[in-house]
């Protein structure tokens, strides 16, 4: 079926019940089937009964039936010290389907290997009908963002449309994949359960649809994880087990138990269906703004997002610009394969040139940064990645900080780091070349930490010259400090702090070392007070940011 017809057939379908779509889906389907465990037809419409009801589509996991229990005894001696030596039990899938051009010859070059051990051993190869046929199986299961015209457009001379996938139920846009795959997981396996560790947004997006769709999770974090993440996988109805105190003596376990106990070892990397799974964004945002000129997308968590989109919007439209916004310490100018001319990241520049991933040792693993450190490819998004992409730009942690500032203050939207990427790439002013033309920005994870948001606000404001600090040595008298806020109140600034210091003082005696924090309305108003202080005080000290 093109993508016409499926264009069409998906049309004639929305005023339909998501049961009589789902009995048309039955055959039509071409795209997945397994070797040994072939599902047979009733089993798609199971599948779908855990996502739709007569009337309509179930979201938001307002369910019927209550989630299978999970038998803490299948567990055998969680809390041994013995590290898994052998492989993981997996289970293979092979993509099979009409012969097809492939996406813009993308995969031509990546080997196909004999034996398998990791779920991205599955056919490597993805195209435009694997992302539609994932968008026709999980669409009763996600969310379908929008992508709105932004308040920003204006400020920064471009139309601005924000796809908004923290949205999603978990905050991120990884739910897209995760569905779709465990969707495609074998009746047997799905019995078993599966398990998966790290603290990132991939186990949090596993442990809610598994839940859902009344598969046994386990998530096995190390104890320096945050206590509130531990607490929202619970809630999403995982089985949550501390082991260790670093996310490889987790992972260790986690291998260790998926082995003697038959579940199906899950981490987020780039296989076919994942990939797939993710793309579906792409299709989303294509459909929902006409004429676009360009969608920029973070890099982070492997880069599935960037690679499935990608492919899915490069074959509706090959004019369409896709720009990668990558976390940077430093900017470094060089040319990528391709004739990409970039500002880029060390990391990113070594991984497209030697051809494989490439990880940064270096890279800090704070909270803040969270999906955006570590690995910035798998091998499969690195082959897409280095055909689809136009233009990768970096930005850094201060741009990153601002965008988050923008994102709350005109949008409403508390997002984190990887959030917030893709807008920092136009707050930076590194992309020009897009004013007056319509952009779309990837808003792809909103999972920011109670405890890093009012430090991320803090800074932010800061670095927008929006709160400013100053100290001055006035005498010790009665009315010094009242002229002082008098001038304050002139320049209509707002007093968030005043300290007075009389003990330490290094001047002369009977003097006060008075320090004041004030908040201005921008960069204009703050050089203004500046101004207006200095006039009265010539010795006044200002705090650079």
């Amino acid at each position: 079926m093109n993508f016409a017809a499926q264009f069409l057939y998906s049309k004639v379908l929305k005023n339909r019940s998501p049961r009589d779509r789902f009995r048309e889906d039955e055959d039509y389907d071409p795209f997945w089937q397994r070797d040994d465990n072939k599902i047979k037809k009733q089993d798609a419409s199971a599948l779908c009964d855990l996502h739709c009801c007569k009337d309509g589509p179930i979201r938001n996991g307002l369910i019927g039936q209550k989630p299978l229990s999970i038998n803490p005894e299948r567990l055998k001696d969680f809390g041994e010290e013995d590290y898994l030596n052998g492989d993981v039990k997996t289970w293979e899938m092979k993509i099979v389907s009409r012969n097809e051009e492939l996406l813009r010859d993308a995969l031509s070059s990546i080997p196909q290997s004999s034996s398998s051990t990791t779920l991205s051993s599955y056919n490597k190869l993805i195209r435009f009908e694997d992302i539609s046929a994932a968008a026709f199986k999980i669409q009763c299961g996600i969310q379908k963002t929008p992508c709105m015209y932004s308040r920003l457009s204006k400020q920064y001379g471009m139309d601005i449309y924000l796809k908004k996938e923290f949205l999603q139920y978990t905050g991120s846009v990884k739910e897209r994949g995760v569905l779709y795959l465990l969707m495609s997981l074998p009746q047997d396996q799905q019995r078993k359960g599966v398990i998966v560790t790290s603290d990132s947004n991939f186990p949090m997006a596993v442990a809610y649809h598994a839940s859902e769709l009344h598969i046994p999770v386990f998530v096995i974090m190390s104890t320096s994880t945050s206590p509130a993440r531990v607490k929202m996988c619970r809630e999403y109805g995982a089985m949550v087990i501390s082991y260790g105190t670093t996310a490889k003596d987790s992972q260790m376990h986690a291998r260790r138990l998926a082995q003697e106990n038959g579940y199906l070892y899950l981490e987020e990397e780039d296989s076919a269906v994942y990939l797939s799974g993710l793309g579906t964004m792409g299709l989303e945002v294509y459909e929902q703004v006409p004429k676009l000129d360009a969608v920029i997308f973070p890099a982070g968590g492997h880069c599935g997002l960037l690679a499935g989109s990608a492919a899915a919007l490069k074959h509706l439209n090959p004019h369409i610009a896709i720009i990668v916004s990558f976390i940077s310490p430093a900017d470094v100018n060089t040319c990528l394969p391709q004739g990409v001319e970039s500002e880029s990241f060390p990391v990113l520049q070594q991984s497209l040139r030697a051809g494989h991933p490439i990880e940064d040792q270096a890279f800090s693993n704070h909270h803040f940064y969270g999906d955006v450190s570590g690995l910035c490819f798998g091998s499969n998004s690195l082959q897409l990645t280095g055909k689809l992409v136009d233009k990768v730009v970096a930005v850094r942690e201060e741009d990153i900080l601002i965008s988050m500032l923008r994102l709350l203050e005109y949008e409403r939207a508390m997002v984190d780091a990887e959030g917030a990427i893709g807008l920092a790439a136009l707050v930076a002013g590194k992309l020009p070349e897009l004013k007056g033309k319509r952009v779309a920005v990837v808003i792809c994870s909103g999972n920011l930490e109670l405890h890093l948001l009012q430090q991320c606000i803090a800074r932010a404001l800061t670095l927008d010259n929006r709160v400013c600090r100053f100290s001055l040595v006035l005498s010790d008298c009665p009315g010094d400090i009242s002229k002082l806020l008098e001038i304050l109140a002139r320049e209509e600034t707002r007093v968030l702090d005043i300290k007075q210091e009389r003990t330490f003082v290094t001047t002369e005696l009977f003097t006060v070392e008075v320090t004041c924090t004030v908040e201005t309305r921008d960069k204009i108003h703050t050089a203004q007070l500046r101004n207006a202080v200095l006039e009265r005080y010539p010795t006044a000290v200002w705090t650079e940011r």
